[in-house]
């Protein structure tokens, strides 16, 4: 909003003090009528910024431009209880009574952002820049109370329309690190864009975005794994999540902090684009905390905020003749945006001169002519927010949006998420190193230590002893060696799978699902890696029948010790805590197997740890596979106890060749289980997350 219709224009000069930007409709063309996919660097260091035409990639009803306003925003800040006080003090009374004074983070702010034009959210730390932003995209998180009046082209906003026409550009970038950045782009180009615009135009706008964001040099360079994978720099990490967002073309876009961790010259190089999509006519907010001299030239409109009022909106030349007129004006060649929040935060000590100034501004503001025209456009929204919800006028693309968001959620149909999500995953399993290279390596190395131990067992006394607990060192290996896997792999993607399952990217059923499909050939191979090594290097039964019987023991065991490891990973809220709270959970499963304590021995009020242990039900199967069938066992020493057959050894054991086959069903059941609960921890952390 600004003081005269003149200033409605958008701000787009072709160059600014200590900096020179161009802007092209059209890419760069060389001499032979090629468009380069080099960096979009000029001749004489300037930087060229392709922005094509206008494409509808999605928008509702064909929305291609959209002024956003908003009026009379509160922000509150509940109070909760201690976890403790609710569990061990719940019967006590408060003494702090039942209506305590919640602390108020945005208070009464008005405002609008217009088509053309890149809104800069600026104030100090705590002054309620992302509070707002936050507030403005419907993405209030918990603890904190909003209200207030939204509206998308003068119609009142919802969260189905403001998604279906907006993009939001987090400040955290999360990644699947083994992807490249092409790769990555693809994948959000199959389940961001519309379904009816085809392939080959999708995979058109990935070259596109690649090329306007100048990552044509590393669009085949893995993002990178910090600490266990080398990537692309932090800069062209932060321009990929950048592009992740224009791919869809959308005419509203958020930015929380989009220059956070940049070097000056990437983040006047993600500025330009912000200011180059502004000027094809999109609506552009971003929140910035301290921009230097040459970034704050660049923004069309600032919205300066302090103690959660709004301070100023409007041009940055009509910033500086506000605050000349109150007696602040910006020294001379001294950086504008450092001296308005200077001006305006909280100093140690100081605090009521500091709430006294933010006070004066604010009032000055509200009373200007510029504060009071917004207040007369924020009433015209809450008049036509009215007239809306009354039925005295229309909110058709609106309606279209809700209509389409009820039909569902997502832009890409079942199928396409599924093919999308499981080629991802896929990638994912085939270049994460801890999950092949590593667990391959170590069970190698581990197959063959416990074949050397073991080697070459024969059927006397101690062959029994040794056998069994070779045997054991299976059931063992196979559960820790893959829960763990899980854990350090499952976890890290479990953010990623949030955010993007809130932006209406894929459905949960389908992530799990492909995450499940796309490791199965690794856990079915792995096992049989470790059996091929140390089945006959042991002396095992050596009949081929009970090898291949053993080897799909192996893989069953494995698959339901990685069930429990999705259930862990689920559950928990970091690797740390999964790592932390596994081995306990593991632990009394693994005394119930049947080798540290004899199952028929187990008190009754305990037995039911024995019906979820898979350790007992696989240590049974493969017990009855090695001695089911053996006739005669050697005694080589006298005066001590030797079972004189396998079923002798069973027996001992309190095993039975009758239970094999509810063995195998009971661990099947484990292995489905455990899967249906690690989703249902999965859709709760979800749902919690929102």
């Amino acid at each position: 909003m600004t003081a005269g219709n003149e200033e409605h224009e958008p701000l787009i000069t072709s160059s600014v003090d200590n900096q020179r930007v161009a802007y092209s409709n059209t890419p760069p063309v060389s001499t032979d009528g090629r468009t380069p996919e080099s960096s979009p660097r000029g001749s004489g260091g300037e930087i060229t910024l392709a922005i094509p035409s206008h494409r509808n990639y999605g928008a509702i009803g064909g929305i291609e431009k959209v002024t956003y306003t908003w009026a009379d925003i509160n922000a509150f800040a509940t109070e909760s209880r201690a976890r403790s006080r609710r569990i061990w003090n719940f019967w006590k009374p408060s003494t702090s009574g039942m209506f305590q004074q919640r602390k108020q983070l945005l208070r009464n702010v008005n405002g609008a952002a217009y088509p053309g034009e890149l809104l800069a959210i600026m104030g100090s730390s705590g002054a309620g820049k992302t509070t707002l932003l936050n507030t403005l995209t419907f993405r209030t998180p918990s603890g904190v109370m909003s209200s207030g009046t939204r509206a998308l082209n003068g119609q009142p906003a919802t969260p189905e329309a403001l998604s279906a026409l907006s993009a939001y550009v987090q400040q955290q970038d999360l990644f699947i690190g083994t992807l490249t950045v092409k790769e990555h782009l693809v994948f959000q180009a199959l389940v961001r864009m519309d379904r009816h615009i085809p392939y080959a135009q999708r995979m058109r706008r990935v070259q596109e975005v690649i090329s306007e964001l100048a990552l044509s040099k590393c669009q085949n360079t893995v993002i990178g794994i910090p600490g266990r994978l080398k990537g692309i720099s932090g800069g062209e990490m932060k321009r990929l999540s950048f592009a992740s967002e224009v791919l869809t073309d959308p005419p509203l876009m958020f930015c929380d902090e989009p220059t956070s961790g940049l070097d000056s010259f990437m983040a006047q190089n993600v500025l330009q684009v912000l200011k180059g999509l502004a000027h094809k006519g999109k609506t552009v907010v971003c929140t910035i905390h301290q921009p230097s001299s040459e970034l704050y030239a660049m923004f069309d409109k600032l919205l300066i905020m302090a103690d959660g009022k709004v301070a100023f909106l409007g041009s940055p030349d009509q910033a500086n003749g506000f605050f000349k007129e109150l007696g602040a004006a910006c020294p001379p060649n001294y950086n504008p945006a450092d001296h308005f929040i200077q001006l305006l935060a909280g100093v140690p000590g100081r605090e009521e001169t500091t709430r006294t100034t933010i006070d004066t501004v604010c009032t000055a503001f509200a009373r200007s002519e510029i504060g009071c025209k917004i207040a007369a456009e924020a009433e015209n929204a809450l008049y036509y927010e009215r007239k809306i919800s009354s039925g005295w006028a229309d909110a058709a693309w609106s309606e279209a949006a809700s209509l389409r968001a009820r039909r569902s959620p997502y832009k890409a149909s079942w199928c396409a998420q599924f093919r999308a999500v499981l080629w991802r995953s896929w990638l994912s399993v085939t270049k994460e190193p801890m999950l092949i290279k590593v667990r391959f390596l170590q069970t190698v190395m581990v197959s063959i230590l416990i074949g050397v131990i073991y080697f070459g067992q024969h059927l006397d006394q101690d062959g029994v002893m040794n056998i069994n607990g070779a045997i054991f060192m299976f059931l063992t290996n196979m559960t820790f060696q893959n829960i763990f896997a899980v854990i350090n792999v499952f976890c890290s993607e479990l953010p990623i799978f949030i955010r993007e399952h809130h932006s209406g990217m894929y459905r949960a059923d389908v992530y799990f699902l492909s995450k499940t499909l796309a490791e199965a050939p690794v856990f079915a191979t792995i096992p049989l890696v470790f059996t091929t090594i140390a089945y006959y290097m042991i002396g095992l039964n050596p009949e081929p029948k009970r090898f291949f019987i053993a080897s799909g023991l192996a893989a069953l065991i494995t698959n339901v010790a990685t069930s429990f490891g999705y259930l862990i990973s689920c559950a928990s809220n970091s690797v740390s805590m999964a790592a932390s709270v596994g081995p306990p959970i593991i632990i009394p499963f693994m005394l119930f197997g049947g080798f540290f304590l004899n199952t028929g021995s187990v008190p009754p009020y305990l037995g039911w740890i024995s019906y979820l242990s898979w350790f007992h039900y696989g240590n049974e199967a493969l017990l009855v596979n090695q001695w089911s069938g053996v006739e005669t066992i050697a005694c080589t020493r006298e005066n001590f106890t030797c079972p004189a057959s396998g079923q002798v050894v069973l027996d001992t054991l309190s095993f039975s060749e009758d239970d094999f086959t509810m063995d195998v069903v009971s661990m099947v059941l484990l292995f489905i289980g455990f899967r249906f609960l690690a989703y249902l921890a999965l859709l709760f952390r979800a749902r919690r997350a929102k």
